[in-house]
């Protein structure tokens, strides 16, 4: 009875209505259209850039992903990427964070563990971690409103596999930032991490290794005059003059590209 009740009214409603007038409809019809093309608007500005994953190496990487400045977290924050696989996550405008590739993961007694770039969570999902060093980096700051992005690969925290970062898109000098070498075959022994089975599966930098200030620009050695590139931070760089190798080595590791950017990130480019 109540669904019979309202369709009699809802008829009773429309046969009093007055008819809309043509102007009215213009009206109406234009309002709905900026609507619409209002929030569109709003949805690509809050955009703020894309990111493929490929995984261009002979096993599988397992990324993870940390957003920075205490921001929500994106909507994966780790995931499986088996060899010739991609994935893409959005990134919001205003947004900085890094990533990183996870190697010689398991899931040995229901407790997920990864050989390098372990982040802790015991799952896929790093949930707000970082990784564990050494670990090869790609760092990202999106701009808001088309504004000038900045992105690096980073050998600070040490390497644990090659990579690269590219932009699709933008303006400016938008470079590919890459490490392809395998800096594992070359590390010093005093840098190894080894695996189980006796192979290097990581290079610590001298930062991670020793912990020393004039290593890890801090204390009295905090400034780019008092915290100069050292040996081991030059083997580093020769190794990948493009990433990184010790935190003031910014002249010529740091890449721009600004008009809102996509980003492809390939692990063993």
């Amino acid at each position: 009875m109540a669904f019979t009740y309202f369709i009699h009214h809802s008829n009773i409603t429309r046969r009093n209505q007055s008819p809309i007038s043509p102007t009215m409809a213009i009206i109406i019809t234009r309002v709905i259209a900026l609507f619409f093309l209002g929030f569109a608007f709003l949805a690509c500005v809050a955009q703020g850039a894309r990111v493929t994953f490929k995984n261009k190496c002979q096993y599988t990487v397992w990324p993870g992903t940390l957003t920075g400045s205490q921001k929500a977290q994106l909507s994966q924050t780790g995931f499986t990427l088996a060899p010739g696989a991609t994935n893409s996550l959005n990134l919001p405008s205003s947004w900085s964070g890094r990533f990183w590739g996870r190697t010689g993961c398991s899931n040995n007694g229901g407790r997920f563990t990864c050989a390098t770039g372990d982040c802790g969570t015991g799952q896929v999902a790093c949930n707000g971690n970082g990784g564990a060093t050494p670990a090869t980096l790609v760092e990202i700051t999106v701009a808001s409103n088309g504004g000038q992005d900045f992105y690096d690969v980073s050998n600070v925290d040490g390497f644990n596999l090659p990579l690269s970062v590219s932009t699709q898109g933008g303006r400016g000098t938008c470079k590919t930032s890459s490490c392809p070498t395998n800096i594992n075959r070359a590390c010093p022994s005093e840098l190894q991490v080894k695996g189980s089975n006796g192979n290097v599966v990581g290079c610590k930098s001298a930062c991670v290794a020793f912990g020393k200030p004039e290593y890890c620009c801090t204390g009295s050695h905090n400034t780019e005059k008092t915290c100069p590139p050292t040996n081991y931070s030059k083997f580093f760089k020769q190794q990948c003059p493009d990433a990184y190798s010790y935190a003031y080595d910014d002249l010529r590791s740091t890449f721009t590209c600004s008009g809102k950017p996509n980003y492809t990130i390939t692990f063993c480019p």
